[in-house]
């Protein structure tokens, strides 16, 4: 009887690992449509027009920027302390937020200024500095030469 059974249980596993006799179905790889492309979104705006540049550069800007009050109010009611400077003021009258980027020789500033708002810089005397930024989706872009206090208005 042992032998019965340990023949059978040869057996049933011999033909259990043969496996089935009938043929094996090929699969082919399926070509799936490619996804629409979707632009990308990100949490500070997903335009990437020149208006939104500069207003995530003014966001950017507004958080680490140090303003020149005190030595811009002392240059207009007193003059300057520093005869080898003067102020620049600027005045937001536009809808949106800019970035001002003053240069000129060995000088460079950005200086946020938001809706409505002013802001202010001291510069060296007898220089030509190079204005521009983004006033909402216009261009804006100025060459002066400052000798004294200087003040502009920009709107759209």
């Amino acid at each position: 009887m042992k032998i019965l059974l340990s023949f059978s249980f040869m057996a049933a596993l011999f033909l259990n690992s043969c496996g089935s006799t009938a043929p094996k179905k090929t699969t082919y790889p399926v070509r799936k449509p490619a996804p629409a492309v979707v632009p990308a979104v990100s949490n500070t705006g997903s335009s990437t027009t020149p208006a939104a540049q500069a207003e995530r550069e003014y966001q950017a800007l507004v958080k680490t920027y140090k303003s020149e009050t005190a030595a811009v109010l002392t240059d207009i009611l007193n003059g300057s302390s520093d005869p080898g400077k003067t102020s620049v003021m600027v005045e937001n009258k536009s809808r949106c937020n800019i970035v001002l980027t003053v240069s000129g020789n060995n000088y460079f500033k950005k200086i946020p200024i938001g809706v409505n708002k002013k802001a202010a810089v001291m510069v060296p005397v007898n220089q030509n500095y190079n204005f521009s930024g983004m006033i909402c989706d216009a261009v804006y872009q100025k060459t002066k030469l400052v000798s004294s206090s200087y003040s502009m208005v920009l709107s759209n």
